[in-house]
């Protein structure tokens, strides 16, 4: 192809655009507020309407210098000018030809500029390959339009019937979506093949880009469709709803529900479970039965604590100081309780022990697990058992039931809101069985730390973890345990209080405590330690404190009634002489041991679940053919060590100088005081078996003397339980002296050291041994 090209001069006044570009052929308007552009402008209508318009290299720029303006750029007609407010006007310009510029002539007021332009000659018709060039372009461009879909595609008629190159090119060049330094270089190319090779180029890039964008648009408006689509539904679900009756509260209801859901930390297949009765839900009415259920079984696994948990407290110096400060004495127990909290310092992975605390009433054991959870700084929630007959009270009911509920245990975890606090299972010996099924059989799996991992209430039909939680039991007797369930718990008995403890006891915690309940001055009101001791002694009989602190709590009624009275009086002391003002005549008597020794009278000691108790046991024999005659409520286990008792004696009745034949002659009458109270068990053993002796042989007992233990046929002597108790109860009688069995020995250790200073304790092997000590050979003769 033959081009060949006229270079024509123009001088010109010179805009420079902010952020667009111009091309030939072109028509657009734009706003000039600039004073040098407007300038530019009013000399260009003075001449030929004509100026040259080019581009700013940085659109940021206010005031433009000759080097922040490109040289290269499109001489315009000025078709219109509009005047706008604010000292603005719109000229709407037609792009005649390319030019460049040779020389600037003028800066102020307004940029003028020496032109040169280049005036292109193309024999179009000759040039089969220029003209293949603009039939792919236009190939390309019109699939630039279909996929880009931001140009009409009207404007490819246009193109068809251009026959000028020069024209064809620019007119896409202005239509396409390009970067400003991408259109600047179209600009810069005057010569119309290399410009339509270039164009033909960007053409190709853009197509790629467009096709990439196209498939990430596709994808994320399949996304957005699907979103879209389910607000729809959603909307026509209410729509219908609302032509149900249905309030909106209800969607907004489930609503929560599934963004509670995702917040929720737990196991995949919970959170599907939980999934599929939201969406249960939304497909019922509100008001229905059935849709009340499932409403109130997710709130109820909404409100447990899956992830809650409190923050431990591992100080084993201020466990002490807290566990001291609310008990006195109970040493076991604080020991397993520190020896617990300096495990879990050195290994977090140790599971929590189960503890079974067992004593008498009032002796604290409620009050330790408190101390136990603060110690620990936990949560404290407490389960009464007592006279629990349901294993669904355990374990909880089945949603197929009207009214149904989880079990206690999990009832008592969304309570106290955390997964690891200390759990109290109070009176677990008082649990029962029936028809409903047997709670102490439920409770094994909740007792067993290997087991309580997965614990699957009832109600709930999914695993909660309840290995975090330190349980703690509670119970008056283990006999009515279950083997299998004691068998998971480590036991530590709470014994009962000696009398020094109480007293100490009282100081401590029990007189300020009522002082303070009472709205007493702290120092109003003033016991001694001797009128304390006379209130356990002759007003209370217990093992623990229950009663004591209800009796101080009386006087401390009876001396609010008198300041109240009185309100001069500026302190009230309680002694010996005023205490039964307070409260009134003594209710117990100690029985106190016997001056002299007696034939056939010996003081035995009993445990009772009030602590310990002495029993003075009377043995009478009385002619007649045999008999054995037992009163006082006795059980079947006491009768037959009376009998076999008797069998002893017979056997060794020459030792003691007994007929041989008293089985046959003599009728003999054993009798326990305090007929009212049932009495049982192999303790008293020893005590019947030298009564008869001593009654039989006509020997008196020795009176200071009190004794426990098993007898056998043989006469061995066996050990029994509650040692501490019956020790305490002969102290408190004024016995000095006692026999013990042999393998009672490390029972001793137990007994306060105030008591084993004044107290002598023989320990016996067999029957001779407690006779030796027992009986008075040599004694003052007793009168008949």
């Amino acid at each position: 192809m033959e081009t060949s090209y006229t270079i024509k001069e123009h001088t010109l006044p010179i805009i420079p655009l902010r952020g667009l570009s111009v091309f030939p052929y072109m028509v657009l308007h734009f706003d000039v507020g600039r004073e040098k552009s407007i300038n530019a402008l009013e000399d260009a209508m003075v001449d030929e309407q004509l100026i040259f318009l080019t581009s700013q290299k940085e659109a940021e720029i206010d005031i433009p210098t000759v080097d922040d303006f490109y040289h290269v750029g499109t001489i315009c007609k000025i078709k219109q000018m509009l005047k706008l407010p604010g000292d603005t006007i719109r000229v709407l310009v037609e792009g005649l030809s390319r030019a460049k510029i040779k020389e600037i002539i003028q800066e102020e007021p307004y940029y003028k500029a020496v032109l040169e332009e280049a005036i292109y000659d193309v024999e179009s018709e000759k040039d089969k390959e220029l003209e293949a060039l603009m039939r792919s372009v236009l190939d390309t461009f019109e699939e630039y339009i279909n996929i880009g879909n931001k140009i009409s595609p009207e404007i490819l008629l246009t193109l068809s019937d251009m026959t000028d190159p020069n024209r064809f090119v620019d007119t896409i060049s202005a239509n396409m979506v390009l970067k400003p330094s991408q259109k600047q270089e179209i600009l810069e190319i005057f010569e119309p093949k290399e410009r339509l090779e270039k164009i033909y180029k960007l053409l190709l890039e853009e197509i790629e880009v467009l096709e990439i964008e196209k498939k990430i648009g596709l994808r994320v408006k399949k996304q957005i469709n699907k979103v879209q689509k389910e607000y729809y539904l959603r909307e026509q679900l209410k729509a219908i709803q609302r032509e149900l009756g249905e309030d909106e509260e209800s969607l907004d209801e489930l609503e929560q529900y599934r963004k509670k859901l995702q917040k929720l930390k737990v196991k995949p297949e919970i959170k599907d479970k939980i999934s599929k009765e939201i969406d249960r839900l939304s497909r019922m009415s509100p008001s229905s039965a059935e849709g009340v259920v499932v409403r109130n079984y997710i709130d109820t696994i909404f409100s447990l604590p899956w992830d809650k948990e409190s923050k431990e407290k591992l100080d084993i110096k201020e466990g002490r100081k807290i566990l001291d400060e609310d008990h006195y004495g109970l040493e076991k127990v604080k020991e397993r309780i520190l020896e617990y909290l300096a495990i879990r310092k050195l290994s977090k992975s140790m599971k929590g022990p189960i503890l079974c605390l067992v004593g008498p009433p009032g002796v604290g054991k409620t009050s330790i697990a408190k101390s136990i959870a603060r110690a620990l700084n936990r949560q404290f929630v407490r389960v009464s058992l007592g006279g629990v007959r349901d294993e669904a009270e355990i374990r909880g009911h089945r949603r197929t039931y009207i009214g149904a509920i989880p079990g206690r245990i999990i009832n008592a975890i969304k309570e106290v809101g955390t997964k690891n606090p200390v759990l109290l299972f109070d009176e677990i010996d008082k649990m029962a069985s029936d028809f409903r099924g047997d709670p102490a059989s439920a409770m094994l799996e909740v007792l067993d730390p290997e087991q309580n991992k997965e614990f699957t209430d009832h109600y709930l039909e999914i695993p909660f973890d309840l290995s975090k939680v330190l349980f703690v039991t509670t119970a008056n007797s283990l006999s009515t345990i279950p083997r299998p369930l004691l068998d998971r718990m480590e036991v530590i008995e709470v014994s009962g209080y000696t009398e020094e403890e109480k007293v100490k006891i009282t100081t401590r915690y029990l007189l300020p405590k009522q002082i303070k309940e009472h709205g007493l001055k702290e120092d109003f009101l003033k016991i001694s330690e001797e009128t304390i001791k006379d209130i356990i002694s002759y007003y209370t009989r217990e093992s623990g404190v229950r009663n004591l602190e209800r009796k101080i709590g009386q006087v401390c009624r009876k001396a609010a009634t008198r300041y109240v009275e009185n309100p001069n009086l500026k302190m009230i002391r309680v002694n010996k002489n005023n205490l039964e003002k307070y409260l009134g005549k003594p209710i117990f008597k100690f029985q106190m041991a016997k001056e002299k020794p007696e034939i056939g009278i010996v003081t035995g000691l009993a445990w009772t679940s009030v602590g310990g108790d002495t029993l003075s046991i009377e043995v009478t024999p009385m002619k007649g053919n045999g008999k054995l005659v037992l009163t006082g409520q006795l059980g079947d286990v006491m009768k037959e060590s009376a009998k076999a008792g008797i069998s002893y004696i017979r056997s060794t009745c020459e030792k003691y100088n007994i007929n041989p034949d008293f089985y046959k002659e003599l009728d003999i009458h054993i009798h326990i005081p305090e007929g009212a109270i049932p009495k049982d068990g192999p303790s008293a053993g020893i005590t019947m078996c030298s009564a008869v002796i001593s009654a039989l042989s006509k020997i008196p007992v020795d009176s200071t003397v009190a004794m426990t233990g098993e007898v056998t046929l043989r006469g061995r002597v066996l050990p029994v339980g509650g040692i501490k108790e019956k020790v305490l109860a002969a102290y408190r009688a004024g016995i000095r002296k006692v026999l013990l069995p042999e393998d009672n020995k490390r029972d001793l250790e137990e007994i306060p050291e105030n008591v084993k200073k004044k107290m002598e304790f023989v320990i016996v092997k067999s029957m001779d041994e407690v006779l030796e000590h027992a009986l008075v050979r040599n004694g003052e003769k007793i009168e008949d």
